[in-house]
């Protein structure tokens, strides 16, 4: 018919791929996109109905925390990102909070930490390890023979509780098998607080001075750590390992840091034997602060001064009678830990 308006002929090409020219909007089938289909926000949930709790293990990405003295397992929220959890952090937990078998609970807030004892793998290592959160002190657990003890160890450790706040204390082991006074005697100018132990002797100093405090302790393999947990937390049942006669060092046999009640009162951690102690997180500094009778005269000390130079300040200060020599000695042989090897 004249006039009638026909529909041009598609070419073969055409029919086989369709005609897109000639379809619009609504002919098109739009699949919804699975990104941004919700909006993005930096905006958190503050978790106010959140159940404190006490993080006493961790195990393969696994929290064990004391939530009114029922054991709860958690896993760390997304939100919390890299923020690491450490034993002995106060957290908040969501979720199944009950106790009950096969339960999993989410941590969602890691609280302020009232102390951080860390280390690094070595000096120049710049990563560091949390051993642990919230501690009032660190016991410094060393044998006295079998394997022998290590005083440069025993300074890093030092170093490392003055610099994080920690009370220090030194646990001497094995007693019967050698003397403590000479070990003590390098000890004594810094004025450190001690106890000493032998195998089936009396602990009541060493409990006494860990009632009612949240203790740490640290040192090497075969020292005898896991030993003393045991006596003084009986149900603990924490492995024990023997000393190697070849090599004189300990097996380890804890593989991570527990925390545990003691009958008394208070908390008791132990941790997995150490063969290194890393200062490199240190600014050795700050260890002048656990030294009062030093600081004082370092207001005329050269700026950065190391308080192991020329010009330290602290040499008229001493020679002035303001402080007795051997506690600066000793500061000083604690400042030069990163130079000197562990072993020595």
């Amino acid at each position: 018919m004249a006039g009638d308006a026909r529909e041009p002929a598609l070419s073969p090409v055409d029919r086989r791929r369709g005609s897109t020219d000639r379809l619009d909007e609504d002919d098109v089938r739009i699949r919804p996109s699975r990104r941004g289909s919700r909006p993005r926000t930096r905006i958190r949930p503050k978790h106010t109905d959140a159940t404190s709790g006490f993080v006493v293990a961790i195990d393969r990405g696994r929290y064990t925390c004391l939530v009114d003295r029922t054991e709860i397992t958690a896993m760390k929220a997304r939100e919390l990102g890299r923020k690491g959890v450490a034993v002995g952090d106060r957290v908040a937990l969501v979720g199944e909070v009950g106790g009950d078998p096969g339960a999993l609970a989410r941590i969602v807030r890691v609280e302020p930490r009232a102390s951080v004892l860390r280390r690094t793998a070595d000096d120049s290592d710049p990563v560091e390890r949390v051993i642990v959160a919230n501690a009032d002190q660190l016991v410094i657990v060393s044998a006295l023979a079998n394997p022998e003890p290590r005083p440069r160890l025993i300074d890093r450790c030092l170093v490392a509780a003055y610099d994080a706040g920690l009370h220090a204390l030194l646990c001497l082991t094995k007693a019967d098998l050698a003397p403590a006074e000479p070990l003590l005697e390098i000890y004594a100018p810094l004025g450190v607080d001690h106890v000493v132990t032998q195998r089936g002797g009396d602990l009541d100093p060493l409990r006494d001075r860990l009632a009612g405090q949240i203790s740490v302790l640290v040192g090497h393999s075969g020292v005898g750590k896991s030993t003393l947990v045991n006596a003084l937390v009986p149900q603990a049942k924490r492995q024990t390992g023997q000393v190697n006669p070849v090599t004189g060092r300990g097996r380890h046999v804890s593989a991570s840091a527990v925390a545990l009640e003691l009958p008394a009162g208070g908390w008791v951690i132990d941790t997995p034997g150490v063969r290194s102690f890393g200062l490199a997180h240190v600014d050795l500094r700050r260890v002048i602060h656990a030294f009062p009778d030093l600081e004082a005269g370092t207001e005329d000390c050269p700026r950065s001064c190391s308080h192991d130079e020329p010009d330290c300040a602290l040499d008229a200060w001493v020679a002035a009678g303001h402080a007795d020599p051997a506690r600066l000695a000793s500061l000083r042989r604690l400042l030069a830990t990163r130079e000197r090897h562990e072993g020595d």
